[in-house]
């Protein structure tokens, strides 16, 4: 059975101020979906909601896998129905090393039900399992010593968040502009990691300003936000559109959410910081 991840008129709001306006999609098992639109279009708002940030409260519509609703779960729960996340700014945890910290993940993904402290992966399959899969993606086995993200360069955190990917095999992954702040080679690193782990068992959401993730992970389906809803659907040639053109066209295409776009950004733009003294 093919699992569905479904979004079903979603509306979120942060501090009180609505974001997400509506938004309606759905990506199986298999598929790799791109999501587009300018800053504060509602893009990462998205991908925290899908997971369960308590900061993005759902206020309408749902999220489900397989018709399991999902809003009322918290992030763990929501990662055992096979959620994943990529950051944009992975947090760095000192102390932790890279190797302990993914066999408690693994564990707990594999394990739900198992106690802290109990019914780890065993450490000699964990470690196999670990090293082919850093050799599948060219990493060193060094790499699993450090401590998790601490002294990281940009693709160095990017890749990590690849390597929890392929360790966690989730139904579906959804990476939040993995691509923001690297250069050509390390995107280009990212994306044949990426590639290599996309399969029928797994669903891919990109955020992406760019097109360059989806040069190696060609979407089906490119899904563009403005104001807070998905307001054009296509395929990979509505990426490429957007790469070479901007957003004009969108914005021509659609007036209503272009005006409500300038709304949001002036009210937005009237918040003022408080002085520091």
């Amino acid at each position: 059975m093919v699992s569905i991840l479904k979004a079903d008129n979603l509306q979120v709001s942060v501090d009180g101020k609505p974001i997400l306006k509506g938004v309606s999609f759905e990506i199986a098992q298999g598929q790799v979906h791109a999501l587009m639109g300018p800053n504060g279009s509602g893009k990462s708002t998205l991908a925290y909601a899908l997971v369960g940030h308590p900061k993005y409260e759902i206020t309408g519509g749902s999220i489900s896998i397989d018709d399991v609703v999902l809003n009322e779960l918290d992030p763990c729960e929501r990662a055992r129905k096979g959620l994943f996340l990529a950051f944009q700014y992975p947090v760095t945890i000192p102390g932790v090393k890279v190797a302990d910290f993914l066999r408690h993940a693994v564990s707990n993904i594999r394990n739900p039900d198992r106690k802290e402290g109990e019914g780890l992966i065993p450490m000699r399959e964990f470690r196999k399992e670990l090293r082919s899969r850093m050799d599948e993606l060219g990493m060193d086995p060094d790499f699993a010593r450090r401590y998790l993200n601490e002294g990281f360069s940009g693709g160095e955190k990017k890749r990590m968040e690849i390597l929890q990917l392929a360790m966690l095999k989730p139904k579906f992954a959804i990476l939040d502009e993995t691509d923001s702040g690297l250069d050509s080679d390390a995107v280009r690193v990212v994306s044949e990691g990426l590639q290599k782990l996309c399969g029928p068992e797994m669903g891919v959401l990109i955020i992406t300003h760019h097109e360059r993730l989806l040069e190696y992970n060609v979407p089906q389906h490119t899904h563009v936000m403005l104001a807070g809803r998905i307001v054009e659907t296509g395929d990979a040639s509505l990426a490429s559109e957007l790469h070479s053109s901007g957003y004009a066209g969108v914005r021509e295409r659609h007036p209503a959410e272009a005006a409500e776009e300038l709304v949001d950004k002036s009210v937005a733009g009237s918040i003022v910081e408080p002085a520091t003294v």
